[in-house]
């Protein structure tokens, strides 16, 4: 709580002076009489007793009205970010090769299981000293050969979880592959989107935050081989927009997944490893960078190095929102000077 005018509390300083008038003047009349003894062991009345209450009155009415005059507010401080936010577009391979196995925490885990919970603790905040991509539209494209959006661009980070959820390695040989160049071009289009995404999610009325740049992540483990576009025909499109890609290859040439059989588990080797010189070339070409890892703590520190190279601006505006006090204390106030004024003319009326 606070008080707009402070300077009103002098009126406080009236009291004394009021107290100094009320005892002067019960002293200017009076009866003389031979003798008191008798009265004073006769006691005193419950009026005689309460004959403070008036004066007590006035003091309270004086207080009240002073508090009121001052104005006091109760007010809550609010803070609005205005942000200049990043678009990312998470570009994650489901091709039948990110069954090869990766150490996560100490387990064996498959590729794209391990893919998917480091990239959530990149948007989300969590191991590795990842700080979390709170104030960026984030959303993510899984392909094998063929794209799907899976979350689209959205600053509620809270549902990723549930879209992860639904990415799981391919299932029909038919859509086995590695699409990377079509997968790169619907990011690109998703992205060069983004101003019309975020108006529609926040019905046009935001204007408080502006796309800053626009990236791609792209994950993968394999080569691309199938598609209707090149992988140099998506940058070219990429650079057009002013999109960057950055590129992590998964794994290496001696990848291998586990295979249970009857006669015990075997390590079968998985895919033709990954296409470094087609990454470091998407990278170069639309001004990103080019990463290998091959488990989980190098995949952070990849995620680390694109967080300290992207980050978000956030201007914080303060305000205060205030609700004024003063009508209750003027009220009580008020009812104070009915009460005194009451007693005054009626049980503590005095004569003359």
């Amino acid at each position: 709580m606070r008080l707009e005018a402070p300077w009103a509390l002098l009126v406080l300083l009236a009291i004394p002076v009021v107290v100094w008038l009320h005892v002067r003047r019960r002293r200017r009349g009076s009866l003389r009489f031979s003798s008191t003894r008798h009265a004073a062991r006769a006691g005193r009345s419950l009026r005689q007793r309460l004959l403070w209450a008036p004066l007590a009155l006035r003091v309270a009415v004086l207080v009240l009205l002073a508090v009121a005059l001052a104005r006091p507010q109760e007010g809550k401080e609010q803070v609005r970010d205005v942000s200049r936010g990043i678009a990312i577009e998470m570009v994650v391979d489901r091709s039948g090769s990110m069954n090869a196995e990766m150490d996560y925490e100490g387990e064996r885990r498959n590729r794209l299981e391990v893919a998917k919970r480091v990239f959530e603790e990149f948007v989300v905040g969590g191991k590795g000293g990842l700080k979390g991509r709170g104030n960026d539209l984030v959303g993510m494209i899984a392909f094998a050969r063929y794209p799907d959006t899976v979350c689209p661009l959205t600053l509620a980070h809270g549902a990723l979880s549930r879209f992860l959820e639904s990415v799981k390695l391919v299932q029909r040989r038919s859509e086995d592959g590695t699409a990377i160049g079509d997968a790169l071009a619907l990011a690109a289009a998703r992205l060069q989107t983004a101003e019309e995404t975020l108006a529609r999610q926040t019905r046009g009325k935001d204007a408080d935050y502006e796309i800053k740049s626009k990236v791609i992540i792209l994950l993968t483990d394999g080569q691309n081989n199938c598609g209707k576009r090149t992988p140099a025909q998506a940058a070219a499109l990429a650079r057009d927009w002013g999109i960057k890609i950055y590129t992590i290859g998964v794994g290496g040439g001696d990848a291998v997944t586990t295979v249970r059989t009857p006669l015990g588990d075997y390590k079968v080797p998985v895919g033709p490893g990954v296409d470094e010189g087609t990454l470091k070339a998407l990278a170069d070409a639309t001004g990103g960078t080019a990463r290998l890892a091959d488990d989980a703590e190098s995949l952070r520190a990849v995620y680390r190095e694109i967080d300290e190279l992207e980050r978000s601006e956030i201007e914080s505006i303060r305000f205060l929102d205030y609700r004024e006090l003063f009508p209750a204390f003027a009220l009580a106030g008020l009812l104070l000077l009915v009460a005194e004024v009451a007693l005054a003319a009626t049980v503590f009326r005095r004569i003359p």
